[in-house]
């Protein structure tokens, strides 16, 4: 065999282990989108339990559960009204949720429709979730609206997180209230 033929051969080897191992690397990436129907629960207002995995709805942010926020001079429980509005619309008929990808804390990350309609963006439209990350549109529909969290003020879910003490803070001074009340120590 003459050193061009060597060459030529040596280079087709080279080339055909190459494309080889991009198909290897580009199968271990690829991972099978998981659809999930029916059997939800509403955690809070951007999280679902079914069969015992937690699901999180991407692209959108809900206040936590306990969250309050003010809306006409008076505290609401938005995150309450949160999770009560997606469980109304994740019991809808034949509702769907896909994702491929997981967050940190190994949930899920899925998108869910029922009846042809985006579970994610109808809860931002709804005013009870903020985009994040995605449904902009829907997030500058709701803030002209007023609807919902944009009817007042609240704080960011993710500031709420970050400081949880804020949420909690005005229950605890009432429970010690309450208990010096009972107890008589005005």
């Amino acid at each position: 065999m003459t050193r061009f033929g060597r060459l030529f051969r040596d280079g087709v080897t080279a080339f055909a282990l190459l494309a080889f191992i991009w198909l290897i690397a580009q199968k271990l990436q690829d991972t099978p989108q998981m659809v999930h129907a029916g059997g939800f629960v509403a955690v809070d207002g951007d999280t679902l339990s079914r069969n015992g995995e937690r699901l999180r709805l991407k692209g959108i942010d809900a206040p936590e559960y306990s969250q309050s926020c003010e809306r006409e001079g008076r505290t609401w429980a938005c995150g309450l009204e949160a999770r009560l509005l997606l469980e109304q619309l994740i019991l809808q008929q034949n509702a769907q949720c896909r994702g491929d990808r997981r967050d940190r804390y190994d949930r899920l990350l899925v998108v869910c429709m029922a009846g042809g309609e985006d579970i994610n963006a109808d809860m931002v439209r709804e005013g009870l979730a903020v985009s994040y990350g995605g449904y902009r549109a829907e997030e500058e529909m709701a803030r002209s609206e007023r609807a919902g969290l944009w009817a007042g003020a609240f704080e960011m879910p993710q500031d709420v997180r970050h400081h949880p003490e804020g949420m909690y803070s005005s229950r605890l001074s009432d429970a010690v209230d309450f208990v010096r009340q009972i107890a008589g120590w005005h």
